[in-house]
């Protein structure tokens, strides 16, 4: 349920002194840096690895951000 996951999500970001900062709907363009950088990341690695566990994934994701 989303209700749960944000306030677990808020909750792990409170304990670690995170700020969250949201976009508004429907306004990709409040930060377009951080859009470019989802799609270079999902077509350059997600979509070309398959990720057979967790720590494979963070492998080939470092692997790909030091690339």
């Amino acid at each position: 349920m989303p209700k749960f996951i944000s306030r677990d999500m808020d909750l792990w970001a409170y304990q670690r002194g995170v700020t969250l900062d949201f976009s508004r709907p429907g306004k990709p363009t409040d930060n377009a840096f951080i859009e470019a950088f989802n799609s270079k990341l999902r077509s350059e690695c997600l979509n070309a690895h398959w990720f057979m566990t967790q720590e494979d994934a963070c492998e080939k994701i470092e692997d790909w951000l030091r690339y």
